[in-house]
């Protein structure tokens, strides 16, 4: 499988996962301008997706999805609740019903040789999840928009050949940031975002021999910078109750606004 960032962050994500035989993207919150220009940078093309998954419908992760839709007539998966929200939504825009699939947590699907298993996060959305991908004993997932994690959580990530995990913010950015009130306890509460510090002490839990890479994804652009977020989520790792160490693995981060370098696992 090869597993990439597109885009990561506050202001859109888009990520790729895909074999020689099967290819989806995970949420279009950037432009469908950007995000054709991202998989070609990738050597890859819009004609050739199975699927687009959808996470849940803030426009951080929708931003794209109904021009993609439309133009290469490309079948979106989500939760009955997302896909609810999705149709309300006006930016989405009109998209053929039969584009639609609904998918339940917790149970497996699959496009084309993809096995794919949506799971449940705590967010403020209607019905979010988070997925893993499995093919040819290769097991890779997406995390993000975690107010908080759980043992059903790290049930679900364990096994990992790579990951992307959320590491949003800087607890203390945010407190003493220009956000109003609301919006930081908005994002500090369980159904916000994952901080730097419990990024990298969900990603203690989760470390294995077999995890071949790590991209930090999903930072804040007020709340937090790419070095501290790198450096948190390090230091928690290596001091965390687990047999690992920071540099034991490669540990990156999905960049704001283009491709990051694919994983090959």
């Amino acid at each position: 499988m090869d597993f990439c960032s597109i885009a990561s962050g506050s202001s859109g994500n888009c990520i790729f996962v895909g074999t020689d035989h099967a290819s989806v993207l995970i949420d279009a919150g950037i432009s469908g301008k950007k995000v054709v220009a991202g998989l070609q940078e990738i050597d890859r093309a819009p004609e050739e997706l199975d699927a687009i998954l959808i996470t849940h419908e803030h426009s951080d992760h929708i931003k794209g999805l109904g021009v993609l839709a439309r133009k290469y007539g490309i079948p979106i998966y989500s939760s009955g609740g997302t896909i609810g929200a999705l149709k309300a939504q006006q930016p989405v825009g009109e998209v053929d019903e039969g584009l639609f699939h609904e998918i339940v947590p917790d149970q497996w699907f699959s496009v084309g040789e993809l096995d794919i298993r949506p799971f449940r996060v705590s967010h403020d959305a209607t019905e979010p999840v988070a997925y893993r991908f499995s093919c040819g004993g290769k097991s890779v997932a997406v995390a993000t928009d975690l107010g908080c994690y759980d043992d059903y959580i790290i049930e679900n990530l364990q096994g990992l050949d790579a990951v992307l995990i959320e590491s949003n913010h800087d607890t203390n950015m945010l407190q003493v940031g220009t956000y109003p009130y609301y919006l930081k306890q908005r994002i500090l509460s369980s159904r916000g975002h994952l901080s730097n510090e419990h990024a990298g002490r969900l990603l203690g839990e989760i470390l294995n021999e077999r995890m071949q890479a790590v991209m930090l994804g999903h930072l804040s652009k007020e709340n937090n910078y790419e070095a501290l977020a790198l450096a948190t989520v390090c230091a928690e790792v290596t001091m965390g109750d687990n047999p690992y160490r920071a540099e034991d693995f490669e540990i990156r981060i999905a960049r704001r606004d283009e491709p990051s370098r694919p994983i090959s696992v």
